[in-house]
């Protein structure tokens, strides 16, 4: 194991946006006298590509194989995204560093930017979160909700992909029309045509992710998607699309949505991480928001939207729990003591449940064939 002033291996998954985000956490210890090396490593997540996410297991399908590594001794830490964590995690493992917190609010994304209420009647939205297809269909339940899995990348590419076909079919045929008209010798020479570029040029001009984005043939066309605003982000993807905030306090965000977690072996090593990079504010928000989803259970098969934002001596939380339908909830707004933060989160979470949290939690279990009961976290992978 790495010893100080010997070189930290970091495991990480290998997408675009885990490398990125292990290397703000890579970067951030380096400049704290840490050196850092990253390890790619594939995980159960990575690997199945077609299943969705709720059925993907228990013990964190992008989570488990790096902190296997991390137990076996084969590296010295890992680098999730928090809201991928299960609440349970073997007894050696702990959470070493919380970096400062980016966003935790969900954004709407389409091709031009319309907001939620600017989506037509019946429009498709794309997520393969329950909480955000709960939380979508409770503001609109005319709305279609269909999955949607796949990095970042790959999720902004299926949204895009319809539009940039069409244009180029539009282009292209204007193209041949306008060669025609060339020939013809009734045509007015002076007449306007739509577009002032060839099909050539428009294409050359085109970003290596929007060409490949032009090659896809997805399944389902897609009106719009949500993702994580942070994840968004962080991918450097903002330019090919349009972004709708929606509201945090009707679209709760995930436990630990937009925040990093870097875990190791309890010891010397996970203390000298936790002074070189946790973030005090976040530490706090986040245990507030895994402590109620760790009491409530059921994270990965029930919609359960919960955020924390610590403010002076008192911790804002909002909590949210839905049916699958959308069409029943139990939620509740209050401020919790910072300096109990955690018996507090408790109580809240004791609280819901007696107000028929549990109930909906139990329906989801039952409803969701093929997920695991005993599950214990949301994933949705900010990806």
């Amino acid at each position: 194991m790495t010893t100080r002033g010997e070189t930290l291996q970091l495991a990480t998954r290998g997408s675009d946006l885990a490398l990125r985000q292990a290397e703000t956490v890579r970067d951030a210890l380096s400049s704290r006298r840490l050196s850092v090396e990253l390890v790619e490593v594939e995980t159960t997540g990575d690997q199945i590509r077609d299943e969705l996410i709720h059925r993907l297991g228990k013990t964190g399908a992008f989570v488990r194989s790096l902190d296997e590594k991390v137990l076996d001794g084969d590296l010295d830490a890992a680098v999730h995204s928090m809201k991928d964590m299960p609440t349970e995690r073997p007894d050696r493992l702990v959470v070493a560093g919380v970096p400062e917190r980016a966003a935790a609010e969900d954004v709407l994304v389409t091709p031009d930017g319309r907001s939620l209420d600017e989506l037509p009647e019946g429009a498709t939205v794309g997520t393969s979160s329950l909480r955000r297809k709960a939380q979508l269909l409770a503001e609109r339940d005319d709305l279609t909700v269909e999955p949607l899995r796949g990095n970042v990348d790959t999720r902004i590419a299926k949204l895009l992909a319809p539009s940039l076909q069409q244009e180029h079919q539009e282009r292209h045929e204007a193209e041949q029309e306008r060669k025609g008209d060339a020939g013809d010798p009734d045509t007015d020479e002076d007449e306007e045509h739509p577009y002032d570029r060839t099909v050539e040029e428009w294409f050359d001009d085109l970003t290596e992710f929007e060409r490949r984005a032009m090659e896809r043939d997805p399944d389902t066309e897609y009106d719009a998607i949500v993702l994580a605003k942070a994840g968004l982000h962080r991918a450097g993807l903002t330019r090919y699309v349009g972004m709708s905030d929606l509201d945090p306090d009707r679209f709760v965000p995930a436990p630990g949505q937009g925040a990093l977690a870097v875990t190791a072996v309890d010891g010397d090593l996970a203390l000298d991480i936790k002074d070189r990079l946790d973030d005090p504010q976040t530490r706090v928000e986040t245990t507030v928001e895994r402590t109620i989803l760790e009491e409530l259970g059921g994270g990965c098969v029930a919609p359960i939207g919960v955020h924390a934002h610590l403010e002076g001596a008192v911790v804002h939380t909002r909590v949210r729990v839905l049916s699958q339908d959308g069409t029943e909830e139990v939620s509740v707004a209050r401020d919790l003591p910072a300096e109990y933060h955690i018996d507090a989160a408790q109580d809240l979470a004791a609280e819901l449940a007696e107000q028929g949290a549990d109930d909906l939690i139990a329906e989801a279990k039952r409803d969701s064939t093929g997920a695991d009961d005993d599950a214990s976290t949301a994933r949705e992978e900010d990806e």
